[in-house]
């Protein structure tokens, strides 16, 4: 096909039909950017910038076999109510299929507060599972097989002393932390730009999770020592491209922290991970994840002279959109989340959790947990996709957003550097200014029916409200309470005074935290301990309203 060719066939084939039946209005990505009439083979651009599978620039994949070798990694995000709960509910995903654990915290936990403490009243197990003590620790953990599962734990502000935890589990089982195998979520920057669960003040949090760093190279090394997650970057309600240069930039500013503190960059970098969304527009999230690996790819070799393909090789963890689901017709978000998820597996995902279908209203229930997983086990034992690696590869459409998104993306990503980087960034707003100006937007074309819905703005229909709902005991505050007051009544004060005293020390020097927290947790300490004792070194980070 010629230039002439295309040309022809816009004035002549495509005019006729546009005469007859104009296109539908609202043709755009998710940033407004409108979509070609069609795509040629003059899309594909450099084909080395696609490349194989399996090598640089790992645009189609981060494995040569993919999942012709072995499925990605099944998780259920889950955790509620009390530890004894919760591992109940981790032991019936892992009877069902599940591949690998993915913990779910309640806010006092991820904010560091005890469960006895006035700002946790109301919400001690509501949307995770409530971890106090070491003692916790154990019963969430109890008969799980942590020398052969994979453990997912998302928390940031306190990942360290949760770590600590699961670490000194493991020890008093007789397993060698050097054979725990899991991710811990730990991207600060993220709460500060989208979420809020944060705790100390941005370069305060660097310098802890640099610690972890540190300490996990030596003494778990293969825990993957962070997770930069783009995925609340999207639930705030930013735009595809918005995701991929905010999360990159996050993952930028992690790499040169560590840098700064004289970790070797093909040290720690192999154990940096991400985690993305799985939004609606099924065909820009496959070319999403394929930009984000090539992008990946590029900076840690050109920027910052990586040498081993392991350390550019870019991999992520996928959930579904939690802010696609609609509290109406709540059967219609299984189809989202399984066209989500298609996307995930399309796109290159090495792990992958499946929202509930009820969870535009509560947590999930066991039922809607099991479903969501088999919408995984479906696309993996009968769809066909995971037969082929990269069936998307060369498509004219997928190439052509790929490049759109990377372009796009690292325009964000310059302006970023131009600012002094992603924590100066923050610390002005841009990013959050950015994400709430395309929420509006999206908010406003829902408003306006220039976005449909199903269900909420069109085909809507009356219904009866759902009745078969999680619901979480009120009374379990109560006994969490109890249980942490008796704990600390136990233990030797003195022995956990002391830990406090030697983290406190370690924090106002030049001294790696991590040490000073394992003792901690060991010497019996809460999490809400060791949280105050570092926020009276580094001080809470208090918002700066962003309009």
């Amino acid at each position: 096909m010629t230039d002439e060719d295309l040309k022809r066939w816009r004035t002549e084939v495509r005019g006729r039909a546009l005469a007859r039946f104009p296109e539908r209005d609202g043709l755009h990505r998710s940033g407004g950017e409108s979509i070609r009439d069609v795509y040629t083979h003059h899309d594909l651009g450099d084909p080395s910038r696609i490349g194989l599978p399996g090598v640089f620039p790992f645009t189609r994949g981060a494995q040569p076999t993919m999942y012709r070798a072995s499925h990605w990694t099944m998780r259920q995000y889950a955790g509620f109510g009390t530890a004894a709960e919760s591992n109940a509910r981790y032991k019936y995903l892992l009877s069902q299929g599940t591949t690998g654990l993915s913990m779910a915290f309640d806010l006092p936990t991820q904010m560091g507060y005890d469960s006895d403490d006035e700002m946790s009243w109301g919400e001690v197990g509501r949307v995770g599972v409530a971890i106090d003590t070491l003692e916790d620790m154990g019963v969430l953990l109890d008969e799980l097989p942590l020398e052969k599962v994979s453990s997912s734990m998302t928390i940031n502000s306190t990942a360290s002393t949760l770590l600590a935890m699961y670490v000194a589990v493991a020890k008093q089982r007789g397993i060698d932390p050097g054979q725990l195998r899991g991710t811990i979520q730990n991207d600060v920057l993220k709460e500060y730009i989208a979420r809020g669960t944060y705790i100390y003040p941005p370069r305060a949090s660097m310098r802890v999770i640099t610690d972890m760093f540190q300490w996990c190279a030596v003494n778990t090394p293969k825990w993957n020592t962070i997770s930069i997650s783009g995925y609340h970057i999207r639930e705030a309600g930013s735009t595809a491209a918005q995701e991929l240069a905010f999360t990159l930039a996050d993952g930028i500013a992690y790499v040169e922290a560590a840098l700064n503190v004289g970790l070797e960059i093909d040290t720690f970098a192999p154990r940096l991970s991400f985690f993305f969304n799985a939004h609606n527009n099924l065909l820009e999230e496959i070319a999403k994840f394929r930009a984000a690996r090539r992008m990946w790819a590029h900076l840690m070799r050109d920027r910052f002279g990586a040498k081993t393909a392991r350390s550019m090789r870019w991999r992520f963890h996928t959930q579904t959109a939690g802010s696609t689901l609609t509290a109406q017709q709540v059967d219609n978000n299984v189809v989202r989340v399984a066209l989500q998820a298609l996307g995930a597996v399309l796109g290159g995902t090495q792990s992958l959790h499946t929202n509930g279908k009820d969870e535009a209203l509560a947590l999930p229930t066991e039922a809607s947990a099991r479903l969501a997983l088999r919408t995984q086990q479906v696309i993996a034992y009968e769809s066909g996709v995971a037969d082929y690696v990269d069936p998307m590869g060369g498509s004219y459409v997928i190439e052509r957003l790929t490049d759109e998104l990377e372009e796009e993306a690292m325009r964000l990503i310059g302006e970023i550097d131009d600012m002094g980087g992603m924590v100066a960034a923050i610390e002005d707003g841009f990013p959050q200014r950015e994400i709430q100006s395309a929420a509006y937007a999206t908010q406003l074309a829902i408003d306006r029916k220039q976005q449909t819905v199903i269900g909420v703005n069109k085909f809507q229909m009356e219904e009866p409200p759902p009745t078969e709902l999680l619901k979480v005991d009120p009374a379990l505050e109560a006994g969490q309470v109890a249980r942490l007051r008796a704990f600390r009544a136990r233990r030797d004060s003195k022995a956990a005074k002391d830990a406090i005293d030697r983290l406190q020390q370690a924090a106002s020097g030049d001294d790696n935290t991590m040490p000073a927290i394992v003792s901690a947790v060991e010497a019996h300490c809460t999490l809400g301990e060791v949280a105050h004792a570092l926020s009276d070194v580094f001080g809470r980070y208090v918002e700066t309203p962003i309009l």
